[in-house]
């Protein structure tokens, strides 16, 4: 009886003794986390975007033909560097001035944006006639829907506007011209009638001395080509008034000079472009070089 009462006092002796431990908490391990560090996706570098700003000599008139369109010098460099050695290829042909047949591609198509070029492949305003007898388009022109002639393609144009000088007896007088004796050629045409415009030779010259289309007849006859410029012309030259005549200036005159535009001529004088062309008579803002202009 004693040894049981023994044993249970030593039971109890030990179980109180492990219960006064501290309770070992078992939880779960926890992660310990680092700080946050946000991490985003590094954009792809681009350039700065460019913006096309035109050069300070892409002037803007307006060419009045079979349509009136509004060109920029930029646009007429492109058109010239575009068909360039079409019209060398005919000059070597057929024996029309390259320079007049860039010219004439200018004037007439609108530096290629015209209704007719655009609609028509029409670049040199080529009705049909009664010899015609390919497509055509309706157009209003002289008269109201007139014929024009139509092509696949602005090549074929080029070509049919030899064929046509070549073979229309009217034109047979340029043929007795220089090669390269473009100011002949522009008011030969005018006077064998394929324009009605009294100042067709004048935007022909203007144009072909504006932007050096000379350049490319003495490149098929093998002269050398010196580009019209104020300092060729005359080295002394200033751009104030010039002369009427040779004893007194005219104030109310000014000479167009190589490189003018209606524009220029404007700011120069304080005007506004539609005043100098009322001044003037002006149709349209074609201007020759050495063509006097009334400012005042």
């Amino acid at each position: 009886m004693i040894k049981k009462i023994v044993l249970l006092f030593t039971i109890i002796v030990l179980a109180s003794c492990s219960s006064s431990k501290p309770a070992v908490a078992a939880t779960k391990k926890t992660t310990v986390q680092k700080p946050r560090v946000a991490t985003t996706k590094k954009p792809a570098y681009s350039k700065p975007a460019v913006k096309n700003y035109p050069s300070t000599n892409n002037t803007t008139e307006v060419i009045q033909s079979t349509s009136k369109t509004v060109v920029t010098s930029d646009l007429i460099n492109n058109y010239i560097l575009q068909f360039k050695d079409i019209a060398m290829g005919n000059m070597k042909t057929y024996g029309i001035p390259a320079s007049i047949i860039l010219a004439q591609g200018i004037l007439e198509s609108g530096a290629g944006k015209g209704d007719l070029a655009l609609e028509a492949n029409n670049h040199f305003g080529i009705k049909c006639h009664k010899d015609w007898l390919g497509e055509s388009v309706r157009h209003d022109d002289d008269s109201a829907q007139e014929c024009f002639r139509k092509y696949p393609e602005a090549a074929e144009s080029y070509r049919d506007h030899a064929l046509f000088l070549v073979g229309k007896n009217r034109y047979a007088t340029l043929f007795t011209y220089e090669k390269d004796d473009y100011k002949s050629w522009a008011k030969g045409l005018r006077a064998a009638g394929y324009a009605t415009d009294p100042n067709y030779p004048d935007k022909l010259i203007s144009y072909i001395e504006r932007y050096n289309l000379h350049q490319y007849d003495c490149q098929v006859t093998g002269k050398n080509y010196t580009p019209i410029s104020k300092t060729t012309t005359n080295p002394t030259k200033s751009t104030s008034p010039v002369k009427t005549n040779s004893n007194s200036n005219d104030p109310n005159l000014y000479e167009v000079q190589q490189g003018d535009t209606l524009y220029s001529i404007s700011k120069k004088f304080n005007l506004l472009v539609d005043d100098l062309k009322q001044k003037n008579n002006l149709t349209d803002n074609a201007i020759s070089i050495g063509q006097r202009l009334k400012v005042k």
